[in-house]
């Protein structure tokens, strides 16, 4: 990885150990982090597993580390939309990249445009802010 461009921090639901790596065949990008001189980081202890209910709530961290928040695609209903709530609660930027009509991966994204979000169709839409 290029230093000029960034590390990669990751942020688990889970456990740093093993256990806490979801789904658990992400353990090579985990490893490829760290190598890179990335951090992975997580809130919880040794030996927590990766529950259900940690996700949204490790989305807090992901958007507290951020600058600005981009969507690239969303459900009606996603852990990016949790994000995205947090990072307006922290007064953050949030962008989202259009989407199909068709997609219902991308209702989501068309709805934060609707409601106000800033377009990304482009890396310069980040810099105008």
């Amino acid at each position: 990885m290029d230093s000029t461009i960034g590390k990669t921090v990751a942020v688990l639901g889970g456990s740093v150990e093993n256990k806490g790596i979801y789904p658990y065949e992400n353990k090579r990008v985990f490893e490829r982090i760290i190598q890179q001189g990335g951090a992975v980081i997580s809130e919880y202890g040794l030996d927590a597993k990766p529950e259900r209910e940690h996700f949204p709530v490790r989305n807090r961290i992901i958007s507290g580390l951020s600058d600005k928040v981009i969507v690239v695609e969303a459900k009606a209903r996603s852990g990016s939309l949790i994000t995205v709530n947090w990072a307006l609660s922290q007064g953050k930027d949030v962008f989202a990249v259009p989407g199909s009509l068709l997609s219902k991966n991308s209702v989501g994204t068309n709805q934060l445009i609707k409601d106000g979000a800033n377009l990304f169709s482009s890396v310069e839409d980040i810099f105008v802010l």
